[in-house]
């Protein structure tokens, strides 16, 4: 079953982070009355859903050389505006769906080519390897996109710690399940839990990123927290959220939107404005942007191409 794109978010709706941030402030400064006198209610002003925001500082964040300098979303677009079906279809929900979402405890589980089946503590992987800010941009499907400070380390440093038989070709994630918390498993949107996976030279590239936090601070629930995938140069649904489990194999792995509708989704879903499915791929626009932009091949990420060398990549989509 394919969901079509709900309308995007108008820019004139968001809040900006330093007014939300300091709205008692602000209350304070405006004074009731006239709060009252402009017909703004209390709860409007005092609960844009506080829980879903992040608000733990990520210590001793690092710059990343992989950084784009492009202007940066503002938090609001990103927390705010999620493909997240595993608690709705609509983009405004997530936010509000995900705020009691516990990500505590949290492990994930390693298996397949590996010596031994593991199973680490999400914050044993956090200290893996030294947190990086990357400023990488990303692309959805639908044609909208984002750049955004995530915070996280290489996936190759996890990678590395499994110690993946040189057998292994691919890497397969899988998410939570968790009808519980989940309200958008209770239906039958897709086949749960949500899987995802990439070629090993692919998991191994520098870009891949193993994620915990954004805008210097932890992940919010709506946008993957505890620990998520990010890879700039493909579509957003590649960058699988709330994983609790990474499997080695030798064998191509099962994906979910590929399973779900393999003509619009398949198992590369490489950035390329070439290939048209049922959005076209020609132009992007920017959250909070009015006017859009051409499509880079590999959302601009140009040192991945040689990975795809000798590949028809409007066949291998």
């Amino acid at each position: 079953m394919l969901i079509k794109p709900t309308t995007d978010i108008r820019s004139s709706e968001i809040t900006p982070k330093d007014v939300y941030l300091n709205r008692r402030n602000f209350l304070a400064g405006l004074g009731l009355s006239t709060v009252a006198a402009a017909g703004l209610g209390m709860k409007e002003l005092l609960l844009p859903s506080a829980k879903a925001l992040a608000t733990d500082k990520i210590a001793g964040i690092q710059k990343s050389q992989f950084s784009t300098t492009e202007k940066i979303t503002p938090i609001n677009d990103v927390s705010h505006y999620n493909n997240y079906y595993e608690f709705s279809t609509e983009k405004e929900e997530p936010a509000k769906m995900a705020k009691d979402f516990r990500t505590r405890p949290w492990s994930i589980t390693i298996d397949g080519a590996v010596p031994k089946k593991q199973k680490w503590d999400i914050d044993a992987i956090m200290k893996f390897a030294a947190p990086e800010e990357r400023i990488y941009r990303h692309r959805c499907v639908e044609g909208w996109s984002i750049v955004v400070p995530w915070v996280g380390f290489s996936l190759s440093e996890l990678i590395k710690r499994a110690e993946s038989l040189g057998k292994a070709k691919f890497v397969q994630f899988t998410s939570i399940l968790d009808m519980t918390q989940m309200p958008g498993q209770r239906q039958r949107i897709l086949d749960w839990p949500y899987t995802e996976g990439l070629r090993m030279d692919e998991a191994m590239h520098p870009l891949t990123l193993l994620c915990f936090g954004m805008y210097g601070e932890s992940l919010p629930n709506q946008d993957g927290a505890p620990i998520r995938l990010v890879v700039p140069w493909k579509y957003g649904f590649k960058s699988a959220k709330a994983i609790v489990k990474i499997s080695f194999t030798d064998h191509q792995p099962s994906t979910t939107w590929n399973e779900a509708n393999p003509h619009d989704f398949g198992f590369y879903s490489n950035v390329n404005p070439n290939v048209d499915r049922y959005h076209s791929q020609a132009h992007e626009r920017r959250l909070g942007e009015f006017r859009p932009r051409p499509t880079l091949m590999f959302n601009g990420y140009d040192q991945v191409a040689g990975l795809y060398s000798g590949m028809d990549l409007a066949k291998n989509y």
